[in-house]
């Protein structure tokens, strides 16, 4: 078995590399192993159209299940992998089945992070969104519920956020630090934000902190602040984060940080494991980051069955993201991370504009609110290199498409 490629996890990032890998034609027979009992599927809708039933299941499907076979990839959807084995090249299965491999994939994701037991995490009624099995859990729930008490104001409380008040439901947010998206985004994103769910009577409470949930025959019945405060609901989202999975990775001595930690062509510290997305971590300008994106995973993976296939090729692909709320589309191109100065160019619609950062004169990332103009070009921009000073892009007389231009 000194060619199988066995790839554990069966997200976005192994299904790019295992489109990729039958389009090089490497011919390597290769084995998927899942721990969800269904092929790979798009997570971003899970929090939005499909959670409020505009999806149907099937689209959701990245690719059709019966292309896998039809490939001769040999799938083992709902199957746990306990342990690896490096000294003998196996994955070892929960119910004691090896699988030999010559390479292996770490393609495992991240798994949402709970509330402890204490705050009462584990009461019925208290969920997470980041599987399928989730969405499935929630959705009908949503329709049943007068209120839902959002923990988090990430991307993934806010998008639900919208959903449960496009249902009817009253929406709480609870968000511990001063502002939402304050990890990821400018205080003028926050407040763009803020205002757009504001005005579609979601309440949104920053710098609040939860003291417990309460429950009666263990279902949530309210939450209690640190302030004193009782809210009363029997729904409530944790959305407060992801962890990498990487309980396999450091069960096998592989190197950990944030993620597994791969080179620019995703080689881990063990020659004969590769890993893609969600789970990675990697160096980029000079730092070691973690990304959780459709985009990175997709990347990743596709560049993993390249390197496999003998392709001396590194990751080098600009980050890019989004999130849909209501009516509003989120674009982001680049990272923000090191800037020091963020300038607003207004859109051309009602409640559009672009948040645009700098570190020093350089352009970094921009982040584009109904503004689909702003997201390519500022994203044009940044793959080439250019840096527009910040006057210029923050006046809505000059053309950013004329700045791409005048450097090509």
């Amino acid at each position: 078995m000194s060619d199988r490629i066995v790839v554990v996890g069966a997200g976005q990032a192994a299904a790019s590399l295992a489109s990729r890998h039958i389009a090089t034609g490497a011919g390597h027979p290769m084995v998927l192993i899942g721990e969800e009992p269904v092929a790979p599927y798009q997570r971003p809708p899970l929090s939005k159209a499909y959670l409020l039933g505009k999806l149907d299941r099937e689209r959701l499907n990245i690719r059709q299940p019966s292309w896998f076979e039809e490939s001769g990839i040999t799938t083992m959807f709902g199957s746990r992998v306990e342990s690896i084995v490096p000294e003998r090249k196996q994955v070892v299965l929960s119910g004691g089945e090896t699988v030999p491999y010559g390479t292996l994939v770490l393609c495992t994701g991240s798994t949402a992070k709970r509330l402890p037991d204490s705050l009462g995490g584990t009461l019925e009624g208290v969920h997470t969104l980041r599987t399928l099995a989730d969405a499935d859990a929630l959705s009908p729930i949503l329709r049943q519920q007068e209120r839902i008490l959002i923990i988090g104001g990430g991307y993934i409380g806010l998008e639900v956020a919208a959903a449960a008040r496009m249902l009817g439901m009253e929406v709480v947010i609870l968000e511990v630090a001063e502002r939402i998206l304050q990890r990821v985004a400018s205080p003028v994103t926050s407040d763009f934000f803020r205002d757009l769910h504001t005005r579609h009577g979601v309440q949104i409470r920053e710098a609040t902190r939860l003291a417990r949930l309460v429950g009666s025959d263990n279902r949530v019945c309210a939450a209690e602040l640190e302030t004193g405060e009782r809210i009363e609901t029997g729904l409530v989202l944790v959305g407060i984060g992801n962890d990498p999975s990487t309980a396999l990775a450091e069960q096998a001595g592989i190197a950990c940080e944030n993620g597994v930690c791969v080179d620019a062509s995703c080689r881990t510290s063990d020659p004969a494991v590769l890993a893609a997305g969600d789970c990675t971590s990697f160096i980029r300008n000079g730092r070691r980051i973690r990304l959780e994106s459709v985009q990175n995973a997709s990347d990743q993976g596709d560049l993993v069955a390249r390197v496999m296939a003998g392709e001396n090729t590194e990751y080098s692909a600009l980050p890019w993201f989004w999130s849909e709320q209501y009516d509003c589309t989120l674009q982001i191109a680049g990272l923000n991370q090191g800037h020091d100065r963020v300038c607003i160019r207004p859109g051309q619609k009602e409640y559009s504009q672009s948040v645009w950062y700098y570190a020093g004169g350089t352009l970094l990332a921009v982040d584009a609110m109904n503004d689909v103009k702003s997201y390519a070009f500022g994203r044009r921009l940044i793959e080439m290199g250019i840096s527009p000073a910040p006057e210029q892009v923050a006046d809505p007389g000059i053309d950013l498409k004329a700045l791409v231009k005048a450097h090509l």
